[in-house]
């Protein structure tokens, strides 16, 4: 059998991957799950693509999860009138929270998040664009913030303003987040991404918000602001998932301290049996050129080294030249770093005491096929919960997921190392269903005659029953 990739790949949708022709060469070259991101474009177009991505999925036999990425607030300044100035080290420059919104120039310029004077001091430094600007706050006078221009350079129209160290007031949830959160609902969104949370009660309202409009999909936190490294613990645990969006937070952190928090947080994660996505700038240079630079390879490989779920494309696939050769070049960089033998083998959990049976199934599904000589491993799950748990244990086992929910099956598209199949047998007794399901692997060329699999599947047909498991040769059964 031709060696299955276990990372999964995230790719944005854009001007550049709309058409049907690259979607489905998007499918063919590995994409697991699509972004929808919502800070561009109407909620009836989304819901429309959303539409039309499962269902090109559907003809070409992939599976694929839908992520809708909400916006959050919009800490950036406003407009110049003639498009960008240039900022001069040493000059003064005002951001002007009562400046008209296309009146920037090169001694000021308005911003959109209009608390922002009330949220800073003398001595703050503000970095705008990515960091790439540097701002002195020398003193805030009533809707004024009077700066000195530290680093200079181009500066363009709504680029994003970040405080070093964090500590913007904004709140998660904005206005415009309510009504996409409805809109996310209606699409069926596998995945909801909350942009800049603070603290787990961003995440519950989120879950809150979807719940009530009729969704059910997953809640991901993404990790951008300084308050949400300080609170990491609790928004692992409020979350579904956590993505590592190195952009913002390496503008408020630091870049150097970028390494250490993403492996620090996937690592958290994987403990509390929560999905990561690590994301931002993987592979930016395929924006316009047809090969990833040798640090984006690195880049990509360390994150899988350090055990992330998934590595995430933005810009790359939304507006670049080379979508598709950018999944195909994630693909095969991921690959070759899952054949290392340090993240196939775990101690993961070895130490622990079990709450549930599906867990302490999970794990020892997971003992077993790492001490001894199994193809694959064939879990029947109704929510995913225990494909989630074995999941989390570094294995070079691929675990297929065998349910009959089509939302089940697009949920673990984003889970490492497991592949969903819809399958709908268990009409008979359990060792027809066994046989079935075997049957199943075996029909996609997976599992031959002689091949050991575990099965785990449960007595009930409800989330978290599973509490069987059980080790079968292929062509023995009976």
């Amino acid at each position: 059998m031709t060696a299955i990739r276990r990372t999964k790949i995230v790719a944005t949708l854009g001007p550049a991957s709309h058409s049907t022709e690259v979607l489905d060469a998007m499918f063919e070259a590995g994409m697991n799950v699509v972004r929808l991101n919502f800070s561009h474009g109407e909620p009836s177009a989304h819901i429309s693509l959303a539409g039309r991505v499962r269902e090109r999925a559907r003809i070409c036999h992939k599976p694929v999860g839908v992520l809708a990425d909400l916006q959050g607030p919009k800490i950036r300044i406003a407009r110049f009138y003639q498009g960008k100035v240039l900022l001069e080290p040493g000059h003064s420059f005002v951001l002007d929270a009562g400046l008209g919104a296309d009146d920037g120039d090169e001694h000021q310029v308005g911003i959109d998040y209009k608390a922002l004077p009330s949220d800073v001091a003398a001595e703050d430094t503000l970095l705008l664009d990515d960091g790439r600007i540097i701002l002195r706050v020398e003193y805030v006078e009533e809707q004024r913030i009077m700066t000195r221009v530290i680093v200079g350079g181009l500066l363009s129209n709504n680029k994003g303003i970040n405080r070093q160290g964090g500590g913007l007031s904004a709140g998660a949830l904005t206005d415009k987040d309510k009504k996409d959160i409805i809109t996310a609902a209606r699409m069926q969104a596998d995945y909801l991404a909350v942009s800049f949370p603070r603290s787990a009660a961003d995440i519950e309202k989120a879950r809150y918000l979807l719940r009530a409009a009729g969704g059910h999909g997953a809640i991901v936190a993404k990790i951008e602001r300084a308050e949400a490294v300080e609170a990491i613990d609790e928004i692992i645990e409020a979350a579904d998932a956590i993505m590592i969006a190195r952009g913002d937070l390496g503008v408020e952190m630091g870049d150097a301290a970028l390494p250490p928090i993403q492996k620090r947080i996937i690592s958290e994660a994987r403990r509390r049996n929560r999905v990561t996505i690590t994301a931002t700038q993987m592979m930016e240079s395929m924006i316009e050129n047809p090969i990833p630079t040798r640090a984006e390879v690195f880049d990509v490989a360390n994150a899988v080294l350090d055990g992330t779920d998934a590595v995430m494309l933005s810009g790359e696939t939304a507006m670049g030249k080379n979508p598709i050769k950018t999944i195909a070049a994630m693909h095969r960089i991921c690959l070759q770093a899952e054949q290392e033998r340090e993240i196939r083998v775990s101690r993961h959990r070895i130490d622990s005491h079990f709450e549930r049976m599906d867990e302490a199934i999970a794990m020892g599904a997971m003992y077993m096929a790492n001490h001894l000589n199994v193809k694959a491993i064939a879990a029947l799950t109704e929510s995913g919960a225990t494909v989630l748990s074995m999941s989390r244990i570094s294995s070079g086992i691929p675990i297929f997921a065998l349910t009959p929910h089509e939302d089940t099956a697009r949920l673990v598209t984003l889970y490492r190392g497991v592949y969903p199949i819809k399958f709908t047998g268990g009409q008979g007794d359990h060792a027809a269903l066994n046989r079935e399901m075997v049957a199943e692997l075996a029909r996609r060329g997976v599992v031959s005659d002689g091949d050991i699999v575990i099965i785990t599947k449960g007595d009930l047909e409800a989330a978290g029953s599973t509490n069987a498991l059980k080790l079968v040769r292929v062509g023995d059964m009976v």
